[in-house]
């Protein structure tokens, strides 16, 4: 059984590239939220194919029907959402989906229709005979399931999955935003050999050291937020996303594919969620981001770079208003400090590719792999922020609430 997060707030998702619809159920949402399909489909917005112009050309609208979990007693508002149709024997169903209202602390379902399919361009990798991309889970994922395997898109293997991560994440991030202030970015810092010469993660830390202050206003964060929308790819460097962006056009035109490199960033973060060893925040959170589609790697705070310094140069020093730097981003011993939380996401450049290679049928027959039809992002980074976002969200409000499960108050438990 797969779950992300957990085991106080968790998601769950079903559904396939090319399959009807990605069905998601989020646990754990504390009640008396208040929550707007809106604003979770503001982040599912940022995460559909076709949203940027250098991912995938498969444009899906992505709109999301909330299905259970909220509640008002304005009925008319609470029952705005867009309406599902269902025919079965020529009978017209018709259900409005929920928009607006309380969560309710019961399971929040939520579904989003798959509407532009080729699915034809798959049967490529059909059955026994069917070949394999190098790079790809074709192979592992067709004698794992002994052949019974949904080809199109990738199926569950495909980043149409993280739709569920998206989801869950939104709630996530709206709850930590209104109990505690914090807000989570991310932007892409490398694509290929290209580095970006101003990072999210340094202009952050800057902010923070100059205001003498581990927290941002919200002021700040709105102009960040602008600052990385703005850009040509989802960067804070403006130069860099414009060069990155002729990168992959080049790249595509070339049939080939690009890796990338992604910080995220959360600012505002508690002090003291996480715990020490087996359940350490750090392990949750490379596993949680290194976890998704693509990903290589994960660093937490300064990352490889620890490497080559003494321990009197990457030490963060402490005053009694708190740390002076946040070479540890943000996480000690698997606890928040209070300093920005900082992460960062290595991806390999995109398995799908236009230009032949050497691989095997899935019979083992060995080939001269060339790709006959298909769709796929030149440099899967571009669209992977949000993603990445989600799933710190995610992992913060379940340590959040595994810190409040350990603070019990009796005058919550009385009933008369």
């Amino acid at each position: 059984m797969e779950i992300l997060g957990g085991p106080l707030f968790a998601a769950a998702g079903a559904g396939e590239s090319h399959g009807p619809a990605i069905t998601s159920i989020v646990f754990g949402c504390p009640p008396g939220q208040y929550l707007r399909r809106q604003a979770i489909q503001e982040y599912l917005d940022r995460r559909r194919p076709g949203s940027n112009r250098h991912g995938t050309p498969r444009n899906e609208k992505d709109k999301v029907v909330l299905l259970s979990g909220i509640y008002q007693q304005d009925h008319e508002k609470l029952h705005s959402g867009p309406t599902v149709k269902v025919e079965v024997d020529g009978n017209c169903f018709a259900s409005e989906g929920y928009e607006e209202g309380y969560s309710t602390g019961e399971p929040i379902a939520a579904m989003v229709l798959s509407t532009s399919k080729k699915s034809g361009d798959y049967t490529q990798f059909s059955g026994p005979g069917g070949e394999v991309r190098p790079g790809h889970t074709d192979l592992v994922k067709f004698h794992k399931s002994s052949g019974f395997v949904d080809v199109r898109g990738g199926g569950r293997s495909s980043y149409r999955a993280t739709i569920t991560d998206v989801v869950a994440g939104s709630i996530a991030r709206i709850v930590l935003q209104e109990k505690y202030g914090t807000a989570i970015l991310s932007s892409i810092s490398q694509v290929g050999t290209l580095r970006a010469s101003q990072t999210l993660s340094q202009h952050v830390n800057d902010l923070v050291s100059n205001s003498k202050n581990t927290s941002l206003s919200r002021g700040d964060v709105e102009s960040l937020e602008q600052r990385l929308e703005s850009a040509e790819i989802h960067s804070l460097d403006a130069e860099f996303a414009s060069e990155a962006g002729e990168m992959i056009k080049a790249t595509r035109k070339a049939g080939d594919s690009l890796g990338a490199a992604v910080e995220v960033v959360a600012v505002n973060v508690p002090p003291l969620l996480g715990e020490p060893l087996y359940q350490s925040l750090k392990v949750r959170l490379m596993g949680a981001l290194g976890g998704v589609n693509a990903a290589e790697s994960c660093e937490i705070g300064a990352g490889v770079d620890v490497i080559e310094r003494l321990g009197s140069e990457n030490n963060d020093p402490i005053r009694s208003t708190g740390y002076v730097s946040n070479s540890h981003g943000g996480l000690l011993g698997g606890v928040t400090t209070g300093m920005p939380l900082v992460c960062r996401v290595g991806f390999k450049p995109t398995s799908t590719i236009n230009k032949a290679q050497q691989s095997v049928r899935k019979n083992l027959e060995e080939i001269e792999f060339e790709l006959k039809k298909g769709r796929h992002d030149p440099c899967v980074g571009v669209r992977a922020g949000v993603t990445l976002e989600s799933r710190m969200a995610i992992e913060l409000l379940n340590a959040a609430l595994m810190h409040q499960a350990q603070r019990l108050d009796p005058a919550l438990s009385k009933l008369f």
